[in-house]
């Protein structure tokens, strides 16, 4: 195994990298290496299997990105004829975004080299919540580099459309959060489907032990690199936490205050459950706040536009829950607030290493309520974070506002409650529907059997107040009001009646 601290020291170019990933990297401010990427990319290029672990936020996806993308350009012994060269396996369709969206700058000046002549290199993203046809579309155009979630991928490869026998190299990022979504089998399938002369690269946060168990299975002697110092902490030494105890129903008031603090920035707010990520958009945004959710409840596309409202700082804060904020990968989030406390210690350390990213300082706060104590002090006690026993604490507590740097008489609004306006895009849309929906105003009577009631009153009901009153009035009315269930039974009997006259 191989450690190494995570400051950049060295340039992409000086690493061997091809001139036109250098300048499309250049471009977007990335020139230096950080340390996964710097210890990874000697091997990568070689062509050698590798698992690489560093924490959230240490540059994983230009650790296999740009060797991936060096490699299947230079390498002329598989040609580029569109079919896939490269798979890159991840678990969530925000992830999926985000390394398509990464690779795909990388890949800016890169042409394809294939037999019809050059052509633009192609990188296409296949994942769920979205149709399949333009998918389709896209790998029957041809594509060169493919990145997607297990289902959807597997689903494709077995209707044929996607290609997997051409690979020349197979990237599983995220694999432990995989493994705790349950896509582990459907890894297994994908990678029976892969040439065995690959190239595999495998990168996670943590090492749990099926992780390693499918590493052994499908990988060649791989090289273990750790991008850090075997003696730092799991979580971020950038980042500094805070945890208090926090009643329930002051959680709100608390979040709105730190969300004031000096020098607040992008914010995320983790909670458990999607309905709680909801409600706490829904009352954020009533105070004032540029507030967005992404949870499961939400549509893909709905998810989509949050995520880009948040990048682009249209909202400065993103509420989520743990499955749907996997692979939001966002370097300049100050703050990251645990509304809820997570199930166990490696979803904290997901969660906070949201912030403090790319040798950046951040802030992780956590609220933990009464009933949550038990499980805080298992995390506590895993990560040794010497903090079991968390202050308790209010929105009006003095030393809140002291350690988070909240200016005094701060109150939980920035302005007055929007009540009247929607909270949310859905709500909105909603409430919508709901004012233009004109007023029914219906006033045709029940029927049964295709008969109307008011015409064959034998057959009514005459259970409806609204038919009775627009019947014609007759003399077996007072029959009706008093009662109609003897009436049905009256009716039901008749028409059982033989012409025979009963006997006297």
């Amino acid at each position: 195994m191989t450690a190494l601290d995570s400051k950049p020291t060295i340039s992409f170019a000086e690493l061997g990298v091809r001139d036109e990933i250098v300048r499309a990297l250049a471009e977007t401010g990335k020139e230096h290496a950080f340390a996964i990427q710097e210890l990874t990319l000697p091997l990568a290029l070689a062509g050698d299997d590798l698992i690489g672990q560093a924490r959230t936020g240490m540059g994983k996806t230009l650790a296999f990105g740009v060797p991936l993308l060096h490699r299947i350009t230079s390498d002329g012994t598989r040609p580029l004829n569109g079919t896939p060269r490269a798979l890159i396996v991840v678990p969530t369709r925000e992830l999926c975004l985000q390394v398509y969206n990464d690779l795909e700058l990388a890949a800016k000046y890169l042409r394809a080299e294939s037999p019809d002549g050059d052509r633009k290199f192609v990188v296409t993203s296949i994942y769920g919540g979205r149709p399949y046809e333009p998918q389709i579309e896209a790998l029957r155009k041809g594509v060169d580099v493919v990145v997607g979630t297990p289902g959807r991928l597997l689903d494709l490869a077995q209707q044929g459309h996607l290609q997997l026998g051409s690979l020349s190299v197979l990237v599983l990022d995220e694999a432990d959060e995989m493994l705790d979504l349950g896509f582990l089998p459907d890894i297994e399938r994908i990678l029976r489907l892969t040439p065995d002369d690959r190239q595999s690269m495998l990168f996670s946060a943590t090492m749990p032990g099926p992780i390693i168990t499918l590493a052994r299975t499908f990988m060649n002697q791989p090289t273990h690199i750790r991008a850090e110092s075997a003696q730092s902490s799991q979580t971020h030494d950038t980042t500094e936490q805070f945890a208090y105890r926090a009643h329930a129903l002051d959680k709100v008031e608390m979040v709105a205050r730190i969300l004031q603090a000096e020098g607040r920035g992008a914010t995320m707010i983790f909670t458990r459950t999607k309905r709680t990520a909801q409600k706490v958009a829904d009352e954020l945004s009533e105070r004032g706040f540029k507030v967005g959710a992404v949870h499961g409840d939400l549509g893909q596309i709905a998810r989509e536009k949050a995520l880009k409202a948040f990048r682009t700082g249209e909202v400065d804060v993103l509420v989520a829950t743990d499955v749907a904020a996997r692979g939001i990968d966002i370097d300049d989030i100050t703050h990251v607030i645990n509304y809820q406390i997570p199930e166990d210690e490696q979803a904290y350390v997901h969660r906070i290493g949201r912030t403090g990213r790319a040798g950046k300082t951040g802030i992780a706060v956590t609220l933990v309520d009464w009933d949550e104590l038990p499980r805080w002090t298992m995390i506590d006690k895993a990560l040794g974070l010497n903090n079991p026993d968390p202050v308790e604490t209010y929105s009006s507590s003095e030393h809140l506002y002291t350690e988070l740097k909240i200016p005094a008489g701060t109150t939980g609004s920035i302005s007055a409650p929007r009540k009247s306006k929607p909270r949310t895009e859905g709500e909105r849309v909603e409430r919508a529907e709901r004012t233009e929906r004109p007023v029914r105003t219906r006033t045709r009577t029940r029927t049964r059997g295709g008969q109307s009631a008011t015409g064959h009153p034998e057959q009514s009901d005459g259970a409806n107040a609204s038919d009775a009153t627009s019947a014609p009035a007759t003399d077996t009315a007072p029959e009706t009001e008093s009662g109609d269930a003897p009436a049905k039974r009256r009716r039901r009997r008749r028409p059982r009646k033989t012409g025979t006259p009963a006997a006297g």
